[in-house]
């Protein structure tokens, strides 16, 4: 349900337009939203106050104020009322100022909606406004009037429209971003202990060196074949959706592809909050491509038809499609789980196979698959060699076990926590883990629970349930803790997450393995397992590491 604050407003005597605006976006709005009413803001010397604040996860936040009784605009200027009783207002600048001053405060407190897009809104409940009209400082689609307030379920498409294409900032809220703007729109500072503060003041920092990332592809904006290498944590997946999106933004026809469930899903969920004009003609598994074009089905437990046959089936299709389903750049993200059969189908699926775009994305250290893919040769490369992700002490354990250097760019942050237990015994200790931090006042949304051999049997229980779409869906949704396995974690995050080095199934690329699953927590990292089993893979690099790390018993 939508979170309301608070819970039952006071509204001034403006005829009821604040309420008019209130309710209508109280019952449009999606579960998990949260909508404000009258919030005071203090910057510096200056007051201001925003009427109504909708705050939508996967969107962004929108500042409305609002102006009730007869409002009109003449020669330029705003006025309200009318006779003697007519005033001039400026209801824009107005809420220009206060979203301002929100975005001020919000970055000054480290919270994590400061980069959350932003933008802000006129609602007249009053007034019937024509769908033509405009001025240069309030485009139409920035405003509400009467008739969104009485077309269910129109004000709060407004709102959303109003974000995505006018909105500041870089990224959608998430939950948790949801959270926290309530915490600290409600009054007072969140009372977690000192390493959840620094958590939030890392994903800030984390956020704008990923962005600042966007200069390699500035660079080499003229080239038309890409090879980019880089170590967990690098900005791969940044990268490799921003180059989509430029290349459709530039009236380009694109693909943005990988191999594993969990990306896949992200990569659509990110993309799918992107204005029509800069969204991918293709988003997704390379798997699924060509099914979507018509090849017949297989089993899951058919190696030879997701190595072999698929692919090949994939050139076949590209072959019979006609120019307008092939695509004029082809991105690939995780690009070291591709086969070799894959990549020349993929060629074929572009409108000049020999010189479309194609940029692909990859970490050798994280061949986790068995096969060893390569792909075309005849790539520009591009070497990232700063981890951006994870806190200095994380990057210094995983970093260890890669053969290239790289330089953690992250803030310092606490110990790595290891919990030597025998592996059978890994799931379990590993389960007492997430409990003891749960206790210390992580929110459940935070903490991942990785498993590098037998999966969890929650991870097995949901997804016999529910199915893959709504496994991952939950997860992005940010709202309980994860169960996962390493092998379908690669390209994703948490915050915190708890690895449970229970076996794996593949000796040989048991380094590969460990090096995926420690390398994916941002603030904290809890290694469960066998100390001694996990120093003889990782050799003396991950030993000298793991001097440093803090033994844990795995309670609270």
């Amino acid at each position: 349900m939508v979170r309301l604050l608070p819970p039952d407003p006071r509204f001034p005597d403006d005829g009821g337009a604040e309420r008019a605006v209130w309710e209508a976006l109280a019952d449009a709005l999606p579960d998990g939203a949260a909508l404000f009413h009258g919030v005071h803001l203090q910057e510096g010397a200056q007051e201001y106050e925003i009427d109504v604040l909708v705050a939508w996860p996967g969107v962004g936040i929108a500042a409305i104020e609002v102006k009730g009784g007869y409002v009109d605009r003449v020669d330029g200027a705003w006025y309200q009322g009318s006779g003697d009783a007519r005033h001039r207002i400026d209801p824009v600048a107005q809420v220009q100022g206060a979203r301002h001053a929100l975005q001020a405060l919000l970055r000054e407190r480290g919270d994590l909606a400061a980069s959350s897009r932003t933008a802000h809104l006129v609602a007249f409940p009053h007034r019937y406004v024509p769908g033509d009209w405009q001025t240069l400082d309030l485009p139409r689609d920035m405003l509400v009037d009467r008739g969104d307030l009485e077309s269910p379920g129109q004000v709060a498409a407004r709102v959303k429209h109003a974000i995505e294409r006018h909105g500041q900032g870089h990224f959608p809220l998430d939950d948790l971003g949801v959270d926290e703007l309530a915490t600290s729109l409600a009054g007072g500072f969140p009372g977690h202990a000192e390493h959840l503060t620094r958590a939030l003041e890392h994903e800030t920092w984390l956020e704008q060196m990923t962005r600042d990332q966007s200069r390699v592809l500035d660079l080499f904006a003229q080239v038309r074949r890409l090879r980019v290498v880089g170590g967990a944590g690098s900005g791969k997946t940044y990268l490799a959706l921003e180059q989509a999106r430029r290349r459709t933004r530039a009236g380009e026809r694109v693909a943005l592809l990988c191999y594993s469930r969990g990306l896949g899903r992200y990569l659509e969920r990110i993309t799918a909050t992107w204005p029509a004009r800069e969204r991918p003609a293709y988003v997704g598994l390379f798997h699924d491509l060509p099914r979507s074009w018509g090849a017949t089905g297989g089993r899951d437990d058919d190696p030879d038809y997701w190595e072999r046959d698929l692919p090949l089936e994939l050139g076949r299709l590209a072959g019979e499609r006609g120019p307008d389903d092939l695509f004029d750049a082809v991105v690939v993200d995780e690009a070291q789980d591709f086969g070799d059969l894959w990549w020349p189908s993929l060629l074929r699926c572009l409108r000049d196979p020999d010189h479309g775009g194609l940029t692909v994305f990859l970490d050798d250290a994280q061949r986790v698959f068995p096969r060893d893919g390569q792909a075309p040769l005849d790539l520009v490369p591009v070497t990232l060699d700063e981890n951006l992700r994870s806190t200095k002490q994380i990057a210094h354990v995983f970093g260890a076990l890669s053969p290239d250097r790289v330089r953690p760019r992250g803030l310092d942050g606490a110990p790595v926590r290891i919990v030597d237990v025998p592996a059978d015994r890994a799931l379990d200790a590993a389960d007492d883990a997430v409990e003891a931090l749960l206790d210390e006042g992580w929110e459940p949304g935070q903490v991942a629970l990785l498993a590098t051999g037998r999966r969890h049997p929650e991870q097995i229980n949901v997804v016999g349930t529910s199915g893959h779409a709504a496994y991952w869906d939950d997860f992005f949704a940010g709202t309980d803790v994860f169960y996962g396995h390493v092998l379908g974690f690669k390209g994703l995050e948490r915050q915190v997450v708890v690895l449970a080095v229970n076996g794996v199934r593949d000796a040989a690329r048991a380094r590969e393995m460990l090096y995926t699953g420690l390398s994916r927590a941002r603030t904290l990292l809890v290694v469960v397992g066998d100390r001694s089993w996990i120093e003889d893979v990782g050799g003396e690099g991950v030993r000298k590491r793991l001097a440093k790390a803090e033994v844990w018993d795995g309670t609270a």
